[in-house]
């Protein structure tokens, strides 16, 4: 491998973009071939690593998304509208 491990960012610094761009290429450079068991097995290590960075971001925009709808689904309606398209109370 021609990445020195100690020059990649700490995974838990980075964004989803940078994590998902990175794990893209781990995945292309393993299905390549050609590298070593050892450097497979770092990548694949990466690769691990920055699927979990991934799944977190994940996890935390639906943990966002649900507490947005059940604020929403909490807050009062104001009145509907009728057919006519006025409101009533």
């Amino acid at each position: 491998m021609t990445e020195n491990p100690t020059e990649r960012p700490d995974v838990s610094t980075l964004s989803y973009e940078q994590a998902r761009a990175e794990l893209i290429n781990v995945v292309q450079r393993l299905e390549a071939g050609g590298a070593t068991l050892e450097e497979s097995l770092e990548l694949w290590e990466r690769g691990e690593q920055l699927a979990q960075r991934c799944q977190a971001w994940l996890d935390g925009a639906q943990a966002k998304l649900d507490a947005a709808k059940a604020r929403r689904e909490e807050t009062p309606t104001s009145a509907a509208p009728s057919e006519d398209g006025t409101a009533h109370a």
